[in-house]
């Protein structure tokens, strides 16, 4: 076949392909940020997406060097996507979307950002009401967002992530719903010896599984859910194959109440090791068994936020978040004992390099932090459907407690900032970050 050919059969394909299609529908927007920080944070996206502040690092004058006001513009996270829908097969409906955005790239705030995919997934609508899920999307537990225009959205006082997911929504009445899901990690990973990897889930071979209770009726969502994670630290040593695993639970609350202008929105969720939704916590090393394996405990971690808002034209709202670590559920194996275990978010700000605390592993975070809030006003200003311009004002506030540096009787350094119960504790302090953000936006 030549290339005209190619050509022909190419074009008489979307031909055909947009005779039985009803609705084919690109969207988008182009989004600016201007940012002020007072402090040095844990960030990423040019530092729009704002995690936490960094810990402190005091000088010998005891000022604190992480203290340094930075100014950013950048023109990143403009989106396109195309929506598809209209295609029908007895009494079946068949929609898909597919989404990009210009987000990942770059170093810092240096570079441009290149064009990656946000979602890609089908639905499936059965003539019974039951709806049916396969490709990329937000995943059960971070699909419903606080009215805020940071980038981050709510991190980390709630879940953060998009995954490749079979899932189905099972309509039991008018009111109720059940959402069943089974998801993989790509792109929001686990904490893991070998850094944050998707390869901890992949040796598992076990998805994560969600399933949740919907109610909906006249301005009012609620949202129960429980998920479970099976992931494979380590499947071989350097002379032999190990059999080694952790399993972690979560559960999730949701409520929203929308009234003419008015709209509450507040999440709560209490996980096990929920680094991979960018949740801090994570999991450390309680015991090492005599084949060379190791056993695992994960972090308990409380993460709740709540949004305020009001207004169209005009809008007000209030962003609340508050996150602290519980503790690990079972006891910690002392740093200085077993096998080195490294935890690439642990820093050494003298040294300038990642620390081996020893015994504890996360990714979101950092292991010596306790506990955050943010509080979060917004103003925005709404031209139709198509143009935003917004103002935030952000306090975001981190406890930290302080690494204790231990040395063995071989010289080997390592450093602690848990006890054996997970949790920092040694000179709890505040660090503070103040965050004047101003969004543009074009919605098309």
């Amino acid at each position: 076949m030549n290339f005209k050919k190619i050509l022909f059969v190419g074009a008489l394909a979307c031909i055909i392909a947009s005779a039985f299609a009803q609705e084919i529908k690109p969207y988008g927007f182009v989004r600016n940020y201007f940012t002020y920080d007072s402090h040095l944070s844990k960030s990423g996206t040019a530092e729009l997406y704002n995690y936490l502040p960094l810990d402190r690092s005091l000088s010998e004058a005891g000022e604190d060097l992480n203290a340094i006001p930075t100014m950013k513009w950048a023109s990143l996270t403009s989106r396109l996507g195309l929506d598809v829908k209209g295609y029908e097969y007895q009494g079946f409906k068949f929609s898909a979307k597919i989404e990009a955005d210009f987000y990942s790239g770059l170093s810092g705030v240096t570079g441009t950002a290149t064009f990656r995919l946000r979602q890609a997934y089908m639905d499936i609508a059965s003539p019974k009401g039951h709806k049916f899920r396969l490709g990329q999307s937000w995943h059960p537990m971070a699909a419903d967002i606080p009215d805020c225009i940071a980038l981050e959205i709510g991190v980390p006082f709630g879940p953060f992530s998009r995954s490749p997911q079979l899932s189905a929504t099972w309509k039991l009445s008018d009111r109720f719903s059940l959402l069943t899901a089974g998801t993989w990690q790509v792109q929001y990973t686990s904490a893991g010896p070998e850094g944050a990897s998707a390869n901890y889930q992949k040796y598992s071979m076990i998805p994560e599984l969600y399933a949740g209770l919907n109610y909906s009726h006249e301005g009012l969502t609620a949202r129960l859910g429980a998920d479970m994670l099976s992931i494979r630290p380590r499947v071989k040593t350097a002379t032999a194959l190990i059999d080694e695993s952790i399993t972690t639970f979560s559960l999730f609350g949701y409520l929203q109440y929308s009234k003419g202008l008015f709209r509450l929105k507040a999440k709560s969720v209490l996980a096990q090791a929920g680094e991979h939704m960018n949740l801090f916590g994570g999991y450390g090393l309680s015991s090492i068994n005599a084949d060379g394996s190791r056993e695992y405990t994960p972090t308990l971690t409380s993460s709740s936020w709540l949004s305020i808002s009001y207004g169209k034209t005009y809008k007000a709202s209030l962003f609340l978040g508050y996150a602290n670590c519980l503790g690990t559920l079972e006891p910690l194996l002392p740093a200085m004992e077993g096998a080195k275990y490294a935890a690439t978010s642990a820093y050494d700000n003298d040294a300038k390099k990642d620390l081996d605390t020893g015994n504890y592993l996360c990714k979101s975070a950092y292991p010596n932090l306790n506990s955050a809030f943010r509080i979060a006003p917004t103003l925005s200003w709404n031209v139709g459907k198509f143009f935003t311009l917004a103002l935030e004002y952000q306090l975001t506030a981190a406890q930290y407690g302080d690494y204790v540096k231990l040395q063995s009787a071989d010289g080997k350094i390592s450093y602690t900032c848990v006890g054996l119960n997970g949790l920092a504790t040694d000179n709890l302090h505040w660090v503070f970050n103040h965050r004047i953000q101003l969004m543009s936006k074009f919605t098309f």
